[in-house]
């Protein structure tokens, strides 16, 4: 008798492979002072670290949609474990190692960005292969663990940092580095299958000339920006609105936006048999769109803060809905598409934060003005799912 495959392993492996990617994006940043004044590198340097580490995620994921599929899933998702641990654990020694040590942080941080792209691109079609009932609200749960990631990383290290001081940060970033390196373990025992069998899925060639997908790339860079508009300049904003300290700032915005983004994923999770996610992604883009106008046009700096905060709840569906709604209506999409709708989603987060920042330079540092622009976003969604619903039909709860 065959041996039934326990597809909960591949589930845990792929919630601790966003907690890894939580991990690099938001654990770095937190060492940017630490960096200048440990190393005495300027801060147009310290700009260039997330700048390098979306560019890369880029490139990682235009260059799965070639050889994901002829190397296969689990030599790629066990390599995208192997050089996130191997990025982060390097960042605690390769600065003594350089005579520039700018460049040993480059180094490590091109290192775990490939491993984060190749997590993009690789974990949701991996659960969208396994055989479970309701993909919508698994795919929407999947997600939520890249919020509770970025909230632990931020606690944890906030909480490390006030116990044991900033000067041990090395060994900080060797406890998180242990995260990744463990999963490697669960990747390469977990049943993996393939999203679509072998010459059933459709070529990039094939999928650039579907007017859908160009749609479908529209709605993911939207979902993109409009998350990460706000996610990057919620600190700044938190601290320029109400004038607390940078940690205070660093809590009650990013981390505060994480935790409601977190919650919208899970309760969307559980409900989601009974949401329609058209429907759904519809008001989370209104709902959306009234937080970013909050933010930009209240004069109280409480309901700018609110605004702040529930915009977690309205973009946390937006990202795995798309790649939702991009698997019901391309089921032979495969890899190829799965890594260019990350490329999208991508393109947005790396795009849309220096658009905020360049426009509110433009007026004098004003960031209101900014995030008045980026209300653009969740408007352009909103539009695109209208389009998508009356052109190519809604996505059922049962679809």
């Amino acid at each position: 008798m065959q041996k039934q495959k326990n597809y909960r392993k591949t589930l845990i492996a792929c919630y601790l492979g966003f907690v890894t990617q939580a991990t690099s994006a938001n654990f770095t940043p937190l060492l940017f002072l630490t960096f200048k004044n440990t190393y005495k590198i300027g801060l147009e340097k310290i700009a260039l670290i997330p700048l390098v580490f979306y560019l890369t995620q880029l490139f990682i994921d235009f260059a799965a949609t070639k050889f994901v599929d002829k190397v296969g899933y689990r030599i790629c998702v066990v390599s995208s474990q192997v050089l996130s641990a191997a990025g982060l654990a390097l960042m605690a020694f390769l600065p003594e190692l350089f005579a520039k040590p700018f460049t040993g942080i480059l180094i490590s941080v091109v290192l775990y960005a490939m491993g984060s792209g190749l997590i993009e691109v690789l974990v949701s079609p991996i659960v969208e292969a396994c055989p479970f009932e309701n993909k919508n609200g698994m795919m929407s749960l999947l997600h939520s663990f890249y919020c509770w990631g970025a909230v632990g990383v931020i606690l944890g290290s906030t909480l490390f940092f006030a116990l044991f001081g900033v000067g041990n940060w090395k060994i900080l970033t060797l406890i998180w580095a242990l995260v990744p390196l463990l999963n490697t373990f669960n990747f390469i025992i977990c049943p993996i299958e393939r999203l679509v069998e072998d010459g059933e899925s459709m070529r990039a060639g094939q999928l650039l000339k579907l007017p859908l997908f160009w749609l479908l790339i529209l709605l993911m860079v939207c979902s993109g920006a409009s998350e990460v508009s706000m996610a990057q300049w919620a600190s700044a904003f938190t601290e320029s609105a109400i004038g607390v300290s940078k940690t205070v700032g660093d809590l009650a915005g990013p981390c505060l936006f994480a935790v409601f983004m977190g919650i919208a994923r899970i309760l969307y999770g559980k409900m989601s048999e009974k949401l329609d996610l058209t429907k759904t992604m519809l008001w989370c883009g209104v709902l959306c769109t009234a937080c970013y106008l909050m933010a930009s046009l209240s004069s109280l700096p409480i309901v700018g803060l609110a605004g702040c905060a529930l915009c977690g709840v309205s973009v946390g569906i937006m990202w795995p809905g798309t790649i939702s709604i991009s698997s019901r209506k391309c089921p032979k999409g495969g890899t190829a598409m799965f890594a260019f709708l990350a490329l999208a989603g991508d393109l947005g987060a790396t795009v849309s934060p220096a658009m905020v920042g360049s426009i509110s330079n433009m007026f004098g540092g004003n960031l209101k003005i900014g995030l008045l622009f980026a209300t653009s976003f969740p408007v352009i969604l909103i539009l695109g799912l209208i389009v998508l619903n009356r052109k190519y039909g809604k996505i059922s709860k049962t679809e």
